[in-house]
């Protein structure tokens, strides 16, 4: 029989988020920090009253995706590619930095009883760790600068580059992590994918845009099959960029948006895509997040580990995109303010630590210190941003003249 329990699920998804959202904003912190709060809140973690099923999951990956592509389109093309120099730097040191904070802190930790039971060495268990700690989710990060009108700017576009060079540092680190737990995965076999992937989507790109904006053109007048197009061509490169080059969906979905960022009628299709993305699928996303928390019971070693884990989750991408930002002569504001759009871990060390519970690399117990790591930088994220850019807006105010 024909469940439609999906339907309730579906409205107190949409009622909490927007509620919360609503609740956050009255504090002056951005509405997605209350999207991840009634996912905790309505999730195992707290009331039980939602879980998440594949109806959930499958709807929050969509929403993730039309995200990122919305994030591409309002993207300024010519100001990213001045800043792309710069993005591998931040990128560089924002995964290098916290790679080395988290295997120390692992290190510290060898002899308690909290790192027994993996089934590989501890050392490959604690290079893990800091590989997690790598990680960014630039998603929670994109829709706080869009909430503030940030995206644009110096600082803001030079997280989304640094996030998606990010992305694949990090496929390569857990590539090399995980060859040395299993000898089946060949690790110059992905790279080659990899540097043939950009090579895909510069000829696709090229191609694309021609089309898409000759065809625009071409007509007087908006259209909804724009719209429709539009989305098609972000799933197809989304799924190619999974499924053929093993290059996260939502980095195709970003680059989709970039190659239509500046055709005829980018700004219809933008403003009809966020309507979908704003009244459904990104609430749906947000709580999902909140919905994944499942705290296991930790021994107070286990939440020493995690307190600690977390605070140096924190600051080592603070600090290292901070470094790079610096050394590319980035502001002391904007370092600060592109350090902290680079803290969130959301989904994407989740996925890292399955992979690594699933390689035996990592111990079971500590799957519960990474999902407090997931919890508590996705949420501080936004509010740290905010402070950050509202720091800069009350300098500009003092010195109108920039003295």
């Amino acid at each position: 029989m024909l469940s439609y329990g999906y339907l309730l699920d579906l409205a107190l998804i949409l009622l909490s988020t927007k509620l919360l959202g609503i609740i956050t904003k009255k504090f002056k912190m951005p509405q997605v920090v209350g999207a991840l709060l009634a996912g905790l809140i309505f999730g195992p973690a707290m009331l039980n009253i939602l879980k998440e099923t594949n109806f959930i999951i499958q709807l929050s990956e969509l929403g993730v995706i039309l995200l990122m592509f919305s994030a591409g389109l309002d993207t300024d093309l010519k100001e990213l590619k001045k800043t792309g120099k710069a993005s591998f730097i931040i990128a560089l040191f924002g995964v290098l930095i916290p790679l080395i904070g988290g295997f120390l802190v692992a290190h510290l930790f060898n002899d308690l009883d909290i790192m027994k039971g993996a089934t590989t060495n501890v050392l490959l268990q604690n290079i893990f760790i800091g590989v997690i700690l790598t990680a960014t989710s630039v998603s929670i990060t994109v829709e706080a600068l869009k909430e503030m009108g940030k995206l644009n700017t110096h600082a803001g576009t030079a997280i989304l580059g640094a996030a998606i060079i990010d992305d694949i540092l990090g496929i390569i680190a857990l590539t090399i992590i995980s060859s040395m737990a299993d000898t089946s995965v060949n690790v110059g076999f992905v790279l080659l994918k990899i540097v043939a992937y950009f090579i895909f989507v510069i000829v696709i790109g090229i191609i694309s845009h021609k089309v898409f904006d000759i065809w625009m053109k071409h007509e007087n007048r908006d259209r909804r099959r724009f719209i429709t197009a539009s989305l098609v061509f972000c799933l197809l490169l989304a799924y190619v960029s999974e499924e053929v080059f093993g290059v996260a969906d939502i980095t195709g979905a970003f680059i989709a948006g970039l190659i239509l960022s500046n055709v005829e009628r980018k700004t219809y299709v933008a403003s009809r895509l966020d309507i979908l993305s704003y009244s459904l699928l990104s609430q749906v996303f947000f709580a999902s997040i909140g919905l994944k928390v499942v705290l296991p019971n930790m021994s107070t070693g286990v939440v020493i580990f995690a307190t600690l884990l977390t605070v140096v989750a924190i600051l080592t991408k603070i600090i290292g995109a901070g470094i790079g930002a610096k050394m590319c002569h980035f502001s002391n504001e904007e370092c600060i303010q592109i350090g902290t759009g680079m803290v969130s871990r959301g989904e994407v060390a989740l996925i890292v630590a399955s992979k690594g519970a699933a390689l035996g690399v990592l111990s079971n117990v500590l799957l519960g210190p990474i999902v407090i790591v997931v919890v508590v930088t996705t949420i501080i994220s936004p509010i740290l941003l905010k402070l950050a850019f509202r720091d800069k807006e009350n300098n500009i105010t003092l010195n109108p003249d920039g003295k």
